[in-house]
């Protein structure tokens, strides 16, 4: 519950800046914008209720902000993106993560000639913002006890990339890098209790608390409205490292479609796939549906 009052300290300074920006005169070259939502689910069961199901409770906080600026030839465009949620069910200790991501993602362009090409630089930083568990019954007690998996910053992806930008508007964008550098890091702690094997925890080596990789990636984001009150929009990235199986490519994909029933109320879809074998042999798949309130910064 911390992290959710963090992201809403979040949501009024983001919120409190926007105010502020749109009082700038319209041929400034800085624009703004983003969306903020929250939604929440909730079923209850009397004692009598003999139909099954259990009482639960889960919400879902999402902020989404962009910050661009054009001048002349140059273009500079930042997203961030913020998505915690939480469940908990009548029978569970503990409440169980939902989502939890933090990503900042910047690219810096000079445009080649009169076209939509830019020579780009990147920057993509992501992590979580809270503990994740992994949970079980104790065997003498039979109470639920759980155990520290991940936590802020760990891990923690930072990547810097050099390569080509083509861009048509803030709402389509590729980028193409292929000299890319990334970093994964880690608190020591999750690479040295007994028995912690190379590997274990995203690809770091036993005592370490960095990988290094260098290789090629590519970065998509388009955003589309596929009818009134209906947009789609999509953010992928590939990473392929030239150090250690290149054919192996890390790939992160989401997928957010917002209903919107007014200014306020909407229904939204998440929907994300990741593949990164360093941290499981097979698609790390999520998807969120809720209805809740919604708008504009």
């Amino acid at each position: 519950m911390k992290k959710m009052s963090f992201l809403l300290s979040l949501f009024v300074c983001i919120s409190l800046y926007a105010q502020d920006s749109n009082q700038t005169p319209n041929d400034s070259i800085w624009t703004t914008g983003g969306s903020f939502s929250f939604l929440v689910n909730q079923s209850a069961f009397n004692a009598d209720w003999q139909g099954g199901g259990t009482s639960n409770y889960s919400g879902n906080i999402v902020i989404n902000y962009d910050i661009n600026y054009e001048k002349d030839a140059y273009s500079w465009d930042t997203k961030f993106l913020a998505d915690y949620g939480i469940t908990k069910t009548k029978k569970q200790e503990f409440y169980r993560k939902t989502s939890d991501r933090f990503e900042v993602n910047s690219i810096l362009g000079r445009q080649i000639q009169e076209s939509n090409w830019f020579a780009s630089a990147l920057l993509n930083f992501k992590t979580q913002l809270d503990k994740g568990y992994t949970f079980e019954d104790d065997t003498d007690t039979g109470e639920e006890v759980r155990e520290t998996e991940t936590q802020f910053m760990s891990p923690a992806y930072t990547q810097l990339a050099l390569g080509a930008l083509w861009k048509k508007g803030n709402d389509l964008k590729v980028n193409i890098s292929p000299v890319s550098g990334r970093v994964i890091t880690a608190n020591k702690r999750f690479t040295t209790t007994p028995g912690y094997e190379d590997g274990d925890f995203f690809g770091l080596d036993q005592g370490k608390a960095a990988r290094y990789e260098f290789g090629a990636s590519i970065n998509a984001y388009g955003k589309f409205k596929l009818m009134e009150n209906i947009s789609m929009e999509n953010i992928l990235a590939l990473y392929s490292n030239y150090i250690e199986d290149p054919l192996n490519v890390d790939i992160d994909y989401t997928m957010n479609l917002v209903l919107k029933v007014n200014q306020y109320i909407s229904t939204n879809l998440t929907f994300q796939a990741i593949y990164d074998d360093n941290a499981a042999k097979g698609f790390q798949v999520r998807e969120v549906l809720g209805v809740g309130v919604s708008f504009d910064l």
